[in-house]
């Protein structure tokens, strides 16, 4: 089986995102029978977005993964869904600051991710690392590739599983803040990837997945 793992490069000043560094420590490897395909996306507007579903395109897998850091979190978010909008807080990474913009003008209001998100979180926690479920992505990048990665999974009939995790910033970057916020170890993260793409290893050979990319409400 084959897994497409993304994540963002560094943003809003920083020069690490734990994501970044997890897809760089997991790419080409084999983990619990899953070959990772490992890809870094641009914090863009335009070609954030594009570069995924070109990775997507280009590559048959079994499932896709995205993470993406949240500087505003203390625990590791397992996203339940990605909503129609845009509203950054920061200008992306080629200045581009979006307001109360749908991703999709035609697009539906959210689309739920489609990976065992409960079965994920069961095992995070039993193993001692701090996770959530999550019903909000945010507003930025992160929302907006995996909105764009649903949408596209439902435009082509595909039934390939796909979601989105959240990450704490790393230590360092809280240390190079200048204010209080959360960080977890990196050795904590990509632990906590590893016993996720093990959770999605053991279901995909079950079968008992319900396919692809549906919507919140009708189109």
């Amino acid at each position: 089986m084959k897994l497409l793992l993304t994540g963002f490069e560094p943003f809003g000043g920083s020069t690490v995102n734990p994501s970044q560094k997890i897809v760089a420590e997991l790419d080409g490897k084999s983990l619990h029978e899953m070959e990772i395909k490992g890809v870094v996306l641009p914090v863009d507007n335009q070609q954030g977005p594009a570069s995924l579903i070109k990775a997507l395109d280009s590559s048959r897998v079994d499932c896709v993964l995205c993470l993406g850091e949240a500087s505003r979190r203390c625990e590791i978010s397992i996203e339940r869904v990605a909503v129609n909008l845009m509203d950054y807080r920061i200008p992306d990474n080629s200045g581009k600051t979006m307001v109360d913009t749908p991703i999709r003008p035609d697009g539906p209001a959210a689309y739920f991710t489609t990976l065992p998100v409960r079965s994920i979180l069961e095992r995070l926690l039993a193993e001692g690392i701090p996770a959530e479920l999550s019903l909000s992505a945010g507003a930025y990048l992160c929302n907006q590739v995996l909105y764009t990665l649903l949408a596209h999974l439902v435009k082509t009939k595909s039934s390939t599983p796909a979601g989105f995790i959240h990450l704490p910033p790393l230590p360092e970057q809280a240390v190079s803040a200048g204010m209080a916020i959360p960080s977890m170890s990196f050795a904590a993260s990509l632990k906590g990837i590893e016993l996720s793409i093990e959770i999605i290893s053991r279901w995909l050979k079950q079968g008992n997945y319900f396919g692809g990319a549906h919507e919140t409400f009708p189109g």
